[in-house]
């Protein structure tokens, strides 16, 4: 039977990420999955503090020839409600960056990640699945689909929304369910992006272009799910005309590239994200729907945390999932609250709900010391308010000045 001090069940972006992290944080890592899905043709655009990260691990410099920059943030009200709000745009300028984030191609990064998990020395990698888990008061205890066994210290959950090691700690879940599909694809265009992205409302949910290298961008458009349906059958040519005039054009000539996907939208919570000697991260923990590019980040924000919280001492603080229970709490709630609110804001015809959502982004765009703790705070909880302090004193140096 082999040991290791931590077990990661999960080999999708977080589960790598999180092995990687662990692996170099000075621990010997399990990593339990078969190999990732080479197909993905979805893209993921990660924020400042994520990409800093990725850095720390040195994983960003081999995926940034494959991202473009997100210099500028523009919400655009595509509805014709009576209350329309005022297009917002908000650039990383403002806020002393060069770029907001960076959007890649999940593919990009998972190639990176599968070679890296490979190269880490304190990474053993099992390629079957997990069949069976107990988890005790001394150890975690995994049995493959092959019939091998390996024990743990500790187990990290990032084997998805059907996570068998959630199951095995008893712990349960609140699921939703959203009126929507996202239709996600990739496109070319004829004119540039300028490393802008857009992010039109629509009744039935955001249609959102985000640029990628070159003059391509990809797009998440959600939508009435019988009306996706019957535009997933539409040529791709027609598609791309449907495209071009619900982005009237910005972009030039639209021509969709082939790998259409439609997603069902929907939500999901643990009622823990950890307990005794397990945690739980990315889709184990928390879904929600693919808007404000907080999925992956959300997800990475659970690792930082993890590694913070097992890897800062030179024995193993186990067990250690309440900790980590305590330390996510409030930000995946808080995420996954704001998220859920503006979706269902968009589907609302209540008069009062659109009044404040138009009034909103009109404060935003007339307010600028707003809307930089707006922005400072989609780029990392918190660092909006910590910056505060700094900027009334630089204000009263100018003022003295």
């Amino acid at each position: 039977m082999k040991t290791f001090e931590i077990a990661v069940i999960g080999g999708g972006l977080a589960g790598m990420i999180a092995a990687i992290a662990l692996g170099r944080g000075g621990r010997s890592v399990a990593l339990v999955a078969p190999v990732a899905a080479k197909e993905d043709r979805r893209t993921t655009a990660l924020m400042d503090q994520s990409i800093r990260f990725l850095d720390r691990l040195t994983l960003w410099e081999k995926l940034r020839s494959a991202a473009a920059p997100l210099t500028s943030m523009r919400i655009i009200d595509g509805t014709d409600r009576l209350l329309r709000a005022p297009t917002t745009t908000f650039r990383a300028a403002e806020v002393g960056l060069d770029a907001f984030g960076y959007n890649f191609p999940n593919k990009a990064l998972t190639e990176i990640l599968e070679a890296a998990t490979a190269g880490e020395g304190n990474i053993t990698r099992f390629t079957d699945m997990a069949e069976s888990i107990e988890i005790s008061t001394e150890r975690v205890s995994i049995t493959l689909a092959g019939g091998e066994t390996l024990t743990a210290d500790f187990a990290v959950g990032a084997d998805g929304r059907g996570s068998k090691l959630r199951e095995a700690a008893g712990i349960g879940v609140r699921n939703w369910s959203y009126p929507q599909s996202a239709m996600v694809l990739n496109f070319a265009h004829s004119l540039p992006h300028q490393n802008i992205s857009s992010e039109f409302h629509t009744k039935h949910g955001p249609f959102t272009q985000v640029p990628l290298p070159g003059s391509r961008s990809s797009l998440v458009w959600v939508q009435d799910p019988a009306e996706a349906a019957a535009r997933m059958e539409l040529p791709l040519a027609e598609l791309g005309s449907l495209v071009e005039t619900q982005m009237q054009s910005m972009l030039g000539k639209v021509s969709i590239e082939e790998g259409v996907q439609l997603w069902p939208l929907s939500g999901m919570m643990a009622h823990r994200f950890g307990k005794g000697r397990i945690a739980l991260i990315g889709e184990a923990a928390h879904v929600f729907p693919p808007i404000g590019a907080q999925g992956l980040n959300l997800s990475l924000r659970d690792i930082l945390a993890l590694t913070d919280i097992l890897c800062d001492r030179a024995e193993l603080p186990v067990p250690a999932g309440e900790s980590f229970d305590r330390r996510r709490r409030a930000d995946i709630m808080t995420r996954t609250a704001s998220v859920d609110l503006l979706n269902r804001s968009l589907l609302s015809d209540f008069l009062p709900v659109q009044m404040l959502r138009a009034a909103g982004l009109h404060i935003l765009s007339a307010i600028p010391p707003l809307r930089n703790l707006v922005m400072r705070e989609g780029i990392e909880p918190g660092r909006g308010f910590r910056d505060i302090p700094d900027a009334l004193r630089e204000k009263l140096k100018r003022k003295k000045a």
